[in-house]
């Protein structure tokens, strides 16, 4: 390749498991009756507001991979940066699974911190390749850090879960 031409492959896999997973999150994600009638804390964020958030977050995330990708090309940190986006990918859909399909926000709570964790894990990954990579992840981390407590708050307003 010239010095200075892009090269388009991590970009367009990297915003194409953005997209794969979003859509998984979001087809998974069903704002029914069940979760209507669910009591939930006066703090928690509007339904709309989700949307542009988890786009902002996502968006972030594939900028985050493709930096990291070129920052390093040894085989070992490229091992490392796709084994950590793929168990976070899985642990974020699974979340949604967990808690609106299966209708179980007590095992979604417990998955939760996996997913923070993985996020984590994330950061100290990219960190090692490239200090933008990482601090493009701190709203995930966050804000998934808000959907914990929300998570909780939920399950304490609402629990038991599984009856019937």
């Amino acid at each position: 390749m010239e010095p200075g031409a892009w090269n388009w492959t991590p970009i367009a896999v990297a915003a194409g498991i953005a997209l794969v997973v979003a859509v998984a999150g979001g087809v998974l994600t069903t704002i029914g009756p069940w979760y209507q009638s669910l009591r939930r804390p006066s703090w928690k964020p509007p339904d709309w507001a989700f949307g542009p958030i988890w786009t902002t977050i996502f968006t972030l995330a594939a900028v985050s991979a493709v930096i990291a990708w070129n920052a390093d090309a040894r085989p070992e940190r490229r091992s490392a940066l796709l084994a950590a986006y793929a168990v976070n990918a899985v642990l974020n859909i699974a979340w949604s699974a967990i808690f609106f399909r299966m209708r179980r926000p007590d095992w979604a709570l417990a998955e939760v911190v996996l997913l923070w964790l993985s996020i984590l894990a994330l950061i100290v990954v990219t960190l090692r390749v490239s200090v933008l990579a990482a601090v493009l992840l701190l709203p995930y981390l966050a804000w998934v850090g808000i959907a914990a407590v929300l998570n909780r708050a939920i399950v304490r307003l609402n629990g038991p879960f599984g009856a019937g």
